[in-house]
């Protein structure tokens, strides 16, 4: 769906998941474009001697698993991140297949916002989890606007 789904159209309980296998080419492009290059995640001997013994991916690139779902599922296309909380549980390595799941938790009818939960796991155990808050845009307005042009 090219517009998402319509504040009006959401309700408490509405889940959304996307699952992506981490690649080395996955992490070695993250490094590249945010510029972090901890050896945790990009050499092999340094990694050997940390507490996880191998590189991981780094954690921010598990949560922008997130924002797909956000921004192509639920709410999908128009939804504006306002804010995130994330905890980290554990590490994510490459061949992992990573699951983000976003589920709304509350809906704010006055400025369309809506609050959801976020989970990314890994063989069903949560490897980061948080909440969201997004504005989603309104039916509405939508009309509104139409009708104003």
């Amino acid at each position: 769906m090219s517009e998402g789904v319509f504040y009006e159209d959401l309700a408490v309980g509405q889940k959304a998941s996307f699952g992506k296998t981490i690649t080395e080419a996955d992490i070695v492009l993250f490094a590249a474009v945010t510029g972090d290059t901890n050896p945790m995640h990009l050499n092999e001997e340094y990694a050997k001697g940390t507490i996880f013994g191998e590189r991981i991916a780094h954690g921010m690139l598990a949560a922008g698993l997130i924002t797909k779902v956000m921004g192509t599922q639920l709410p999908g296309p128009g939804t504006i991140y306002l804010s995130q909380n994330l905890k980290f549980r554990r590490p994510v390595r490459i061949g992992d297949t990573v699951t983000a799941t976003v589920e709304i938790t509350a809906l704010n009818p006055e400025k369309h916002r809506v609050s959801l939960r976020t989970i990314c796991a890994v063989r069903g155990e949560p490897v980061l989890e948080g909440e969201a808050l997004v504005t989603v845009p309104s039916r509405a307005a939508k009309v509104a606007k139409e009708a104003a042009e």
